[in-house]
């Protein structure tokens, strides 16, 4: 057997778990889930399983860090200048639009993690993500005196809120399509919630 077939045939059955797993966290909650409940779910033997994961604890910590990863590769494609110089209104940001693609693509693990059922760390560590991201492709820019609030409550509400729109788009079905609901974030974040609500300014 070829290498790319054997890693092909590697990713359909940490595939095959990870559907596993995500079916079983909306059932019952990963604290009822046992290795068992997963083999029998994804059809393989627990030789398989182990062959890729310790336990099951390694499985979400695994899947999770993956989710991460490709959040990561889509926030390198960010331009601060471009970021920072964008004032469209009719427009969503690219790279939001490539997020929320990321994000439908994976839409049942991560309505799972991100919801009652999920795991409450990965939430901590996707705010982490969305802080650290905007400080290195927003504040680098920005002279900390021009700041009207200190950074760290900035960072608070930004990562807060962007995970709130990210759950709510989620748990409402998705009616809104990849674009459509990072238009929706884009506004928000380019105008301020204020703004958004119609109240200009005169």
């Amino acid at each position: 057997m070829s290498e790319k077939s054997t890693d092909r045939r590697i990713i359909r059955t940490k595939l095959l778990i990870r559907d596993a797993l995500t079916e079983l966290m909306e059932e019952k909650g990963f604290e009822g889930i046992t290795v068992r409940d997963l083999t029998e779910k994804a059809a393989i033997n627990r030789g398989t399983f182990y062959l890729h994961y310790h336990d099951k604890y390694d499985l979400l910590e695994q899947s999770e860090a993956e989710i991460l990863t490709e959040i990561e590769k889509i926030a390198l494609t960010i331009n601060p200048t471009d970021f920072m110089n964008f004032n469209s209104e009719n427009e969503p940001f690219p790279f939001i639009v490539n997020l929320f693609e990321f994000f439908h693509e994976n839409s049942s693990f991560m309505k799972v993690i991100l919801g009652p059922k999920g795991d409450a760390s990965f939430q901590g560590k996707l705010k982490d993500f969305i802080k650290q991201t905007f400080f290195q492709n927003i504040m680098s820019k920005i002279k900390r005196e021009n700041l009207l609030v200190p950074v760290d409550y900035l960072f608070a509400y930004v990562s807060s809120a962007h995970l709130g729109v990210i759950q709510h788009w989620l748990e409402s079905g998705m009616e809104k399509s990849p674009r459509e609901i990072a238009m929706i974030l884009s506004r928000i974040t380019l105008l301020g919630p204020r703004n958004a609500l119609g109240f200009k300014k005169n």
